[in-house]
């Protein structure tokens, strides 16, 4: 079956500038649980997948270019939960110091109730609800 076969999204990774930065935000904003941290190498729980986060380098197998502009995103990461948990999340987020990228939206075309804001690289960080 080879590529048909795929079934499952194991992890992702994040190529970060400032690997601790980015390392503290997904620990203490999000509160995602650390699974295996090495000096080049943080991995947290998420749900049944693992989101990763590494150094961007010049060196190494993948050899990395130099990041996007400054608030242009290299991805857009979305996390669901249930839509009383929206507000919660705002609210949660706030407190933090995080800037959202605007109120709570309305998406009819997905069905969705979003939040959205940045994460230290600037990534798109999306928090919704099927509703």
């Amino acid at each position: 079956m080879g590529i048909g076969s795929i079934r499952n999204l194991d992890y992702v990774v994040l190529l970060c500038e400032d690997l601790a930065r980015a390392r503290q935000f997904y620990l203490d904003v999000m509160q995602f649980r650390l699974e295996r941290e090495t000096p080049r190498w943080v991995s947290f729980h998420v749900g049944s997948g693992l989101l990763c986060l590494r150094p961007r380098t010049l060196e190494g197998v993948f050899q990395d270019g130099p990041g996007g502009p400054t608030g242009s995103a290299s991805v857009q990461i979305a996390f669901r939960v249930s839509p009383p948990e929206i507000d919660e999340c705002q609210t949660e987020l706030a407190a933090k110091g995080v800037e959202l990228m605007g109120p709570p939206r309305e998406i009819p075309s997905w069905g969705h109730r979003a939040i959205f804001f940045r994460d230290p690289d600037g990534n798109v960080i999306e928090i919704y609800a099927e509703v």
